[in-house]
């Protein structure tokens, strides 16, 4: 099932997008919960919407160097355990918004990457859990970076948090295995990227789990599960586009 958060006229809904209607539905406080209520009736033409970021997340966790390829093209190592940081919330942005490129750096660079929201509150998970059961659902994330600062500053949080640094699609797909599924950047048309889930590191139920042993996952918080090799300069004009087999494109400007 394909959902989203979206605006029309002068309210907000969620709802459920099926070929190009959308049918609004309650915005319940536990995204987990929200399935269960579902009553498809009234509906709008998607083109007549505006389309909002997913979720409001507490915090994006992001996972580094979780393609041996990609921790290759940048010089580094494959990390032992997950290698963990964070992005502002506030660098959210969704479909069709711009990529705005800071005066602070020369180097901004896209990452396309398979995204998880978070559907449960979720603490010390052990591998006798279930960490999928704490799956929302799943989007396509765009992990914009500012490589020369991320160098500069050796840690992550400046080169990735800026506004507009984590474009997130606007529909989230809650029934989908995303075990093997295909991950591409387009720039301008042309791949950049073009890679696979299944080529993860750490793969997802491991990482879900590690991650809510550092810290407590609430309803609506985001993991990027980290980028496939290829990653490149972003220019004003450009269009980018990032692609994941069963949930979709999500295509931003560069300005």
């Amino acid at each position: 099932m394909k959902l989203c958060h979206f605006q029309y006229k002068e309210t907000v809904y969620w709802g459920v997008v099926k070929n190009e209607l959308v049918f609004p539905i309650d915005n319940f406080s536990d995204l987990a919960e929200r399935e269960n209520q579902i009553k498809l009736t009234e509906s709008f033409d998607i083109a007549s919407v505006k389309l909002l970021p997913p979720v409001t997340p507490s915090k994006i966790v992001c996972v580094g160097r979780n393609y041996a390829e990609h921790a290759a093209e940048l010089g580094n190592a494959v990390p032992k355990e997950p290698l963990l940081f964070l992005k502002a919330p506030s660098s959210i942005v969704t479909e069709g918004e711009s990529i705005i490129i800071p005066k602070q750096s020369n180097q901004v660079e896209h990452e396309g990457e398979l995204a998880i929201i978070i559907g449960r509150t979720c603490k010390n998970l052990s591998d006798a859990d279930d960490p999928l059961e704490n799956v929302f659902g799943y989007v396509c994330l765009n992990d914009v970076t500012a490589r020369d600062l991320q160098r500069a500053d050796v840690q992550f949080t400046r080169a990735k948090s800026f506004d507009t640094f984590c474009p997130i699609g606007a529909f989230i797909e809650n029934d989908l295995d995303v075990s093997d599924l295909r991950v591409t950047t387009k720039v301008n048309g042309v791949i950049k990227q073009d890679g696979r889930t299944s080529q993860m590191t750490f793969p997802i139920p491991l990482l879900i789990i590690y991650i809510s042993k550092q810290m407590t996952l609430n309803p609506g918080d985001i993991i990027a599960t980290g980028t496939p090799s290829g990653v490149s300069k972003l220019n004003e004009g450009d269009i980018c586009e990032v692609e994941i087999e069963g949930i979709g494109v999500l295509k931003n400007p560069v300005n």
